[in-house]
């Protein structure tokens, strides 16, 4: 990986977790009670703090979500000074798991 490249990827990958970190459950919550008739809306949801949604026969819903402190715990480490580092071994194993 070139070091505009890893440098580009970090400022991509920084501003993901700022985002995971600050995201907010409202559309997540809309989704559960969206009506069938407004299901076209479900693309102008915000819904990245959503892993995991499980709706029930019974009509139960089941909505986990980003652990917002570990996300923040990580973005701590990686915008420090051996941040850098770190998120370097990372590609580095993302671009083996490639191969």
């Amino acid at each position: 990986m070139k070091k505009h490249e890893s440098r580009l990827s970090r400022d991509i990958l920084l501003e993901q977790m700022r985002r995971l970190a600050c995201a907010k459950v409202n559309d997540a919550v809309k989704l559960a009670y969206l009506p069938e008739e407004e299901r076209e809306s479900i693309g102008r949801l915000d819904l990245a703090a959503l892993t995991e949604f499980r709706r029930s026969g019974a009509g139960t819903v089941e909505l986990k979500f980003t652990d917002r402190m570990k996300a923040l715990e990580r973005l701590l480490e990686l915008s420090g000074p051996s941040g850098e580092e770190q998120l370097e071994q990372l590609f580095r194993r993302m671009e083996d798991r490639e191969e």
